[in-house]
């Protein structure tokens, strides 16, 4: 039977630079379209960490050599990365079609999602992006661009913005009407464009919404029957990195919750996934967090962790 599933891709299917990226969403695509050639209605949300630093310092140094007249809003090089990496994954999912006969279109939506202009997030910035920095390079950086700067997992400093939850999205009719006919849609690209609604209108904000809680929102929205987080690993441990390690290959929303408790997940790694998982898993659906090698076999429930009510 035909499944409606929102894909969420990790960073380890994406590069740090264009010609890394198009070589690995051609793997990527391979395991997408095993989903499709299974009958299933496939939805494809991304992150775009790297990817919207990238394009941030890019424009900021460019400004500062005088070569553009100002720095690009940090909305606008969202924006940017969507098209960037939508367009990377759109040609590499319709060229594997092609390969087996499978007629069917591929769009991106450049995705506004919408945040509340309260939320927390916006006075306490945690959502690293882009490069990574020595803390020399960092404290150059932080004086002259007024980023705040944060080591990061110990592999150096990188730039931090807020991080506020996804409320809606507003093209969720656009994409709906294209799933529903037929079509493979490529949304919330980097967690979306993160905007407030002021007196009717939207205006964009400086922020990147985690793309796990996006992803959540779109198969919540979208009444999707499956949420299924793809990253480098098979399956959740716990005790990660002990003797003790244990892999899990189901958990309830209050055994997650218990695990959360005890601080069994990693900040800005296992942790939002399994909380996304859970949020979407309230709902009613099934969550899977999975390596993207694995998703079809995940899907029929051969390998991932699931998490229910």
């Amino acid at each position: 039977m035909s499944k409606k599933v929102v894909i969420a891709l990790g960073g380890n299917a994406l590069g740090n630079t264009p010609a890394e990226q198009l070589e690995l969403v051609r793997e990527t695509a391979k395991s997408i379209v095993d989903l499709i050639a299974d009958g299933n209605d496939v939805i494809i949300a991304h992150g775009n960490g790297p990817q919207v630093g990238m394009i941030n310092l890019g424009m900021s140094t460019a400004a500062a050599a005088g070569a553009i007249k100002s720095d690009m809003p940090f909305p606008e090089c969202g924006a940017m990365s969507q098209g960037y990496i939508g367009y990377h994954l759109q040609n590499a999912i319709c060229n594997e079609l092609a390969s087996r006969n499978i007629n069917k279109n591929v769009a991106t939506v450049v995705t506004q999602v919408l945040v509340d202009e309260k939320d927390p997030a916006f006075s306490n910035p945690s959502k690293p992006i882009g490069a990574f920095y020595s803390k020399e390079e960092a404290e150059k950086i932080a004086k002259e661009k007024g980023y705040t700067m944060v080591e990061d997992a110990g592999r150096g400093y990188r730039q931090v913005v807020p991080s506020p939850k996804p409320v809606d999205i507003v093209e969720k009719e656009i994409v709906r009407t294209l799933v529903s006919t037929g079509n493979v849609v490529i949304t919330v690209g980097g967690g979306g464009i993160p905007v407030v609604k002021r007196d009717g209108s939207y205006y964009g904000v400086p922020a990147v919404i985690d793309k796990d809680f996006a992803s959540a929102k779109v198969a919540e929205l979208l009444e999707a029957d499956m949420l299924v987080i793809l990253t480098a690993v098979d399956r959740v441990a716990i005790n990660f990195g002990k003797p003790d390690q244990r892999s899990i290959e189901s958990m309830t929303i209050a055994e997650a919750a218990e695990y959360i408790q005890q601080g069994q997940f990693a900040p800005g790694s296992m942790l939002p996934k399994v909380q996304a998982a859970s949020s979407f898993a309230k709902s009613g659906g099934t969550a899977i967090i999975a390596s993207l090698e694995k998703a079809a076999l995940a899907i029929r429930g051969e390998s991932g962790t699931r998490i229910t009510l």
